[in-house]
């Protein structure tokens, strides 16, 4: 296949890459503050609130003094947590938490520490650092001037580890899928910025703090709740090994039905007709924990219908994709494409069926693990105008760069583009995306003539339906102009 760009004839569209890394990084940003504000709820750091800010207000001789010396007590809390997303990526590598994706021990590594996590919410035990390290960081507080609120601040850090150290685990291993240093930064410093946001305002206007609710039971509800989002997202993680490797153990309607138990329990939970260890006497329902309950039975009524084959877009990308069902399995382990579409797995074949019927080819550089590339099967192709492109016009190539297939002996070699061994069918087609376009992000989807002449420049994640109807456009604009 060609890369060059540079023998696209004019005429047929705008010839502009779409670029989507900054949505995407927008995405991981604003999920970060989610998380920081899903924080700020637990009972590890909401009750610190008003301690810390009235701490300071009391301390400082002056009330601006007080609000310079929380606003400095926020920004430590920011850099705290932004060096620990920094410190992940460097030791790891952007590589190495792209490999993470896909990797069997990685996935399923996190899909047990993710378990423990919700055990934990779930009041079993407490996970906690070392209190030597909590009581070294509180002796430096005591330390005035800017040395002292920043080891304020790392103290709240440790001492709130139990509560916002599963938080913070999810944000780095969702950010981490990608092949950029800066999708767990922007994670974490959107966290950071959610978390500290109220010690600053709270600082500046402190009779706002007679308007916090008091701390009590419903902080516990909160990690109990988050217990519950812990364990659905703990299956996402076994989901990307069992499909990677067709074991065929969580098959999508499997996998929806755990989910609808997880979110039935934790609706009947807010309801109070379950209660854990922990949890104190509920007198009386409150209108949060009713929306919240609503919100949550509402969802799990929402799922069930896809144990028959609804689409549920809503979730597009969490479950397995919509083929990867008990009833529709066929030998091999998954040959299905999406949509019912008549697909190719293999570039050589798929190019081959091209110039025997005339058309040209869609690559679509795939993965089992890669969230955005169900979206755009289940949320885009799914549309009439796309689905009609991808049927009648063009001859679809699916390459799943993480399918962990062995190839045979014979057909293993060394990449000249990395020097490193390619052993799996995943391996081959990310060194050939990797080899010719560049990148190893997906969805990345190639519109080529049947001689392997590209057509259009190459596109990522589109869920634009109108921008990618465009670009498929332009493929057989040109296609049809070289025939001619």
């Amino acid at each position: 296949p060609s890369g060059d760009l540079s023998k696209l004839e004019p005429g047929c569209g705008s010839g502009e890459v779409l670029e989507s890394e900054d949505k995407s990084y927008l995405g991981i940003f604003i999920a970060g503050m989610v998380g920081g504000l899903l924080a700020l709820l637990t009972p590890c750091v909401f009750p610190m609130i008003p301690l810390t800010v009235s701490f300071f207000t009391k301390r400082s001789p002056t009330r601006s003094k007080g609000i310079a010396n929380a606003l400095i007590y926020s920004v430590s809390i920011i850099l705290i947590y932004v060096s620990l997303g920094f410190l992940v990526t460097v030791t790891l590598g952007s590589d190495a938490l792209n490999a993470m994706a896909s990797n069997v021990f990685f996935n399923m590594l996190f899909f047990v520490i993710f378990f423990i996590f919700a055990l934990s919410f779930f009041g079993a035990f407490e996970i906690t650092l070392p209190a030597s390290w909590v009581n070294k960081a509180d002796q430096q507080s005591d330390k005035g001037g800017l040395v002292g609120i920043f080891f304020m601040a790392f103290t709240l850090s440790l001492v709130s580890f139990s509560c916002t150290g599963p938080i913070i685990g999810t944000l780095l291993v969702e950010a981490a899928h990608g092949n950029s240093y800066i999708g767990p930064i922007a994670g974490m410093t959107g966290f950071a910025l959610a978390l500290a946001l109220p010690f600053g305002l709270f600082a500046a206007f402190p009779g706002w703090l007679n308007s916090l609710p008091k701390s009590g039971g419903w902080l516990n509800s909160v990690k109990v709740v988050l217990g519950f989002l812990e364990l659905a997202l703990a299956l996402k993680f076994f989901s990307n090994v069992d499909l990677a490797y067709h074991w065929g153990l969580l098959q999508r309607e499997i996998f929806i039905s755990l989910w609808i138990v997880i979110f039935g329990l934790m609706g009947l939970y807010l309801l109070g007709k379950i209660k854990f260890s922990h949890d104190s006497d509920m007198q009386y329902l409150g209108t949060g924990r009713l929306i919240v309950a609503i919100l949550s039975l509402t969802f799990t009524i929402y799922l069930i219908p896809g144990l028959w084959g609804a689409p549920l877009r809503l979730i597009s990308g969490f479950p397995p994709p919509e083929f990867y069902k008990e009833w529709v399995q066929t030998e091999g382990g998954g040959e299905h494409c999406p949509h019912n579409l008549n697909c190719y797995h293999d570039y050589e074949a798929g190019m081959a069926y091209a110039k025997q019927v005339g058309k040209p080819v869609m690559i679509d550089f795939t993965g089992w693990s890669c969230v955005n590339c169900r979206k755009m099967e289940d949320n885009v192709w799914s549309q009439p105008q796309i689905l009609k492109f991808l049927s009648d016009d063009y001859v679809l190539i699916s390459l799943y760069v993480d399918d962990k297939t062995p190839l045979p002996e014979e057909q293993q070699y060394v990449s000249s583009f990395t020097g490193k061994k390619i052993k799996t069918t995943g391996q081959k087609w990310s060194d050939l995306q990797s080899r010719i376009y560049k990148t190893n992000s997906q969805p990345y989807y190639i519109l080529l003539d049947n001689e392997g002449i590209l057509l259009a420049p190459p596109r990522g994640y589109t869920p634009e339906m109108d921008i990618y109807k465009q670009f498929l456009e332009e493929g057989i604009c040109r296609y049809k102009n070289r025939k001619n």
